[in-house]
């Protein structure tokens, strides 16, 4: 145990106790964390789907000393790099920007607390007024799930031994939900197991506390996981700039405008109807988007020619899959959709590029916005030709199913015409 300090019975002078203050008070200053109401008021402005409305005034007494200042929740809002999404007109399903709660002139972050126990909920509550968090209650697995949907919190303590639904298939369906994909799950439970622990993780847990809780290890549990949620918001922040680029790239070529969300959203289509999962799913949508962000890198000269390419400009522009690549790859957030953005031009008969992969050999995702990226682009206008009526770009299709296209992907998006019409995508 650290030694404690003991206080000198010499007293001190006027001028010891003012440079005293005058460092504790800077000390505080540089612990306590401050942020901007003006860049979170951008954030929600960005995020429509949330409620506006925030708790204001003064935090519940601590009923103990206060304890040490929780840990800093980051200086740069996300807010600051959606704004420039939303200017570019491309909606990111899923936004997390903190759901910070005012309180004077700083913000706290949220903590949802699910237990289907009164006096547990109560509990966990009394434990966490003695640092600065907001806490919200569920009495179970729904009601947390549509707090969730509704207005996301930074971190969920989550029971696991609940009637209607137990933590696991809770802990699951946040993590596939868009707005869960990033948020951090404390699962509380009185099973002591190692299986339950195994359990716990794979269904998408960050961490694992034992019943009865603790105060303390609540609490350093709690700052732990409001690090790791400031740090996936960077991770976040960092993919809505790479969503950014994705728009700057349709930006420089009116031919393409909206071309990559008209994909995003036809290739989500055709997953439902597969029945994949919810998670895929979402991997289809944004992939869909970023699919050709390495043509940032690509010379509009070669973007812009109205004829065919020569054969060295060919190589050039077969490179933005690799550029597209290069550019997501250090985003772990985003590590799902690069076998989209690397192999979407792959053919099924294995004369694509940049691997020459074949039929199966090509990850599904990219198999389904590789058709769904050329039937978009047959039926509108290009540089180098003009748009297609419907019936011909399905014949263009129909003629590549089984060399170029997967053909079951192509007979798909053919009997799903009229709902991707109806999507906006030709």
């Amino acid at each position: 145990m650290r030694p404690q300090s003991t206080p000198s019975s010499r007293p001190r002078s006027a001028s010891q106790t003012s440079r005293a203050a005058a460092s504790e008070s800077q000390r505080t200053a540089r612990l306590t964390p401050r942020f901007s109401k003006d860049a979170v008021t951008s954030s929600r402005r960005i995020a429509s789907s949330r409620p506006p409305s925030r708790r204001w005034g003064p935090g519940r007494p601590p009923l103990t000393p206060p304890a040490p200042q929780s840990p800093s929740y980051g200086r740069h809002s996300p807010g600051v790099l959606l704004a420039g999404t939303a200017r570019a007109g491309l909606t990111i399903e899923g936004d997390l920007a903190p759901n910070f709660v005012a309180q004077g002139d700083e913000l706290m972050p949220v903590v949802l607390v699910v237990d289907d126990g009164a006096a547990n909920r109560e509990l966990i509550r009394l434990y966490l007024s003695t640092i600065d968090c907001e806490v919200r209650l569920a009495e179970d697995g729904p009601t947390a799930l549509d707090m969730i949907e509704t207005a996301p919190p930074d971190l969920v303590l989550l029971d696991v031994r609940m009637p209607r639904m137990d933590g696991y298939e809770v802990c699951r369906r946040i993590k596939a939900m868009p707005r869960g994909r990033l948020l951090p799950v404390v699962m509380i439970t009185g099973l002591s197991q190692t299986t339950h622990r195994v359990m716990a993780l794979e269904a998408g847990a960050d961490d694992f506390m034992a019943k009865p809780v603790e105060g303390a290890e609540l609490i350093a549990r709690v700052r732990s996981a409001l690090r790791l949620k400031e740090l996936y918001n960077t991770l976040d922040s960092a993919e809505h700039v790479i969503f950014s680029l994705a728009t700057a790239v349709e930006a420089k070529d009116s031919f393409t405008e909206q071309h990559t969300q008209r994909v995003g959203e036809s290739a989500r289509l055709l997953g439902e109807r597969l029945g994949l999962s919810e998670q895929t799913l979402d991997v289809l949508y944004r992939g869909g988007i970023i699919h050709d962000i390495g043509k940032i890198g690509v010379s509009d000269s070669i973007l812009h020619k109205p004829g065919p390419l020569d054969p060295v400009e060919v190589p050039q522009m077969q490179a933005h899959v690799a550029i597209g690549e290069s550019i997501v790859k250090p985003l772990r957030s985003t590590s799902g959709l690069l076998p989209i953005i690397r192999h979407h031009h792959e053919r099924f008969d294995g004369h694509g590029y940049p691997d020459g992969l074949r039929a199966r050999e090509i990850p599904r995702a990219a198999r389904i916005v590789s058709v769904c990226d050329a039937f978009d682009a047959l039926v509108n206008d290009r540089p180098y030709r003009m748009r297609r009526s419907t019936e011909e770009a399905l014949a263009v299709l129909r003629a590549g199913s089984g060399t170029q296209w997967d053909p079951e992907t192509v007979d798909l998006l053919a009997s799903e015409l009229p709902t991707i019409q109806h999507l906006g995508a030709a």
